[in-house]
């Protein structure tokens, strides 16, 4: 993560560890009211292709409380490849702001958006991966059982970027992910690849119940993510019992957290009463979202990246 944000591939796990412990220490500092201002006169652009929340709100609160602006943009507005070829884009957009975010369907207009740009670009969300959500994953877990090491982590459903990005993160932080969902919904040929040494920390199984068994968090995701509306119909009856609720709850350790990256489709994917349950820290992840970011942009538009790693791991 030298310059860019765009997956968890590049990442080292050394380069992990002080991510989240920048991220707790940005945490820390905001909950004692401490003032940020390490990027003071900088500007994030935010580039919105999907709609969001989280994204948006994490984002845009997170460059305020780090002293700099966030500018919103619309994806027609800017129409990277339709209005413009993206490498123009790329270059009139690091001649006027610090840092970009990108929010896309294609992993291929973000990709091609960071060999051009001469600023930082962060992966705010691709039909791939989802770097940002795993990191306050991981931060979040890390929060509730104090470790990420040795863990087992089940996700319920469909290997998507979601998925992808928390596997990449299990094996950063020393854990393993296993995959339940059925047949022609799993990782591919590709993703597995990529993962070399470490493809063996990530396996996948066809029944829920024998994921969750003994495992640490169970997380799931909405069936049909953005861009796949087509195949509603036929991932409702794929996915039909690829679901977190009291059942599966009682299947894994007793000490389980439960986890969504929202927004949740109560009833399908997870039931009410696993979102509302004592061990469901999705909307500590949600909120995680924010203190993960202000680490990632700290560390990639900042200039002393060097003296905040520093201060964050002594106080690790």
């Amino acid at each position: 993560m030298d310059k860019h944000l765009i997956s968890l591939d590049g990442v080292s796990p050394q380069g992990f560890a002080d991510l989240l412990a920048v991220a707790v220490y940005l945490k820390r500092r905001r909950a004692a009211g401490v003032a940020e201002h390490a990027l003071a006169g900088r500007t994030l652009a935010m580039i919105f292709e999907k709609p969001s929340l989280r994204t948006r709100l994490s984002f845009e609160v997170g460059v305020h409380e780090l002293g700099g602006h966030a500018l919103h943009l619309r994806g027609e507005e800017v129409g990277l490849g339709v209005r413009e070829p993206v490498r123009d884009a790329a270059r009139v957009l690091s001649r006027m702001v610090h840092g970009i975010m990108l929010r896309t369907f294609k992993h291929e207009t973000l990709l091609e958006l960071a060999k051009h740009a001469t600023v930082p670009v962060i992966n705010g969300l691709c039909d791939l991966f989802h770097p940002c959500q795993a990191l306050a994953d991981v931060l979040t877990i890390k929060e509730h059982l104090g470790t990420t090491a040795k863990l087992k982590v089940a996700f319920i459903g469909d290997a998507n970027n979601v998925c992808r990005s928390l596997a990449r993160a299990c094996i950063l932080g020393g854990s393993e992910l296993v995959l339940a969902c059925p047949q022609g919904y799993g990782f591919d040929a590709a993703f597995r690849a990529g993962l070399g040494a470490d493809a063996a920390r990530v396996t996948e199984v066809r029944d829920p119940a024998e994921a969750a068994r003994g495992a640490h968090v169970l997380y799931t995701d909405v069936w049909t993510s953005m861009g796949q509306e087509a195949e509603t119909s036929d991932r409702a009856k794929a996915f039909a019992g690829y679901r977190i609720d009291g059942k599966l709850i009682a299947a894994a350790r007793p000490d389980c957290l439960v986890m969504h990256d929202l927004p949740a489709h109560r009833g399908e994917e997870i039931t009410d009463e696993a979102v509302e349950h004592p061990r469901s820290v999705i909307f500590d992840q949600a909120e995680n979202r924010l203190h993960a970011q202000k680490a990632v942009m700290r560390l990639l538009m900042a200039p002393d990246r060097d003296r905040v790693v520093a201060a964050a791991r002594a106080e690790s």
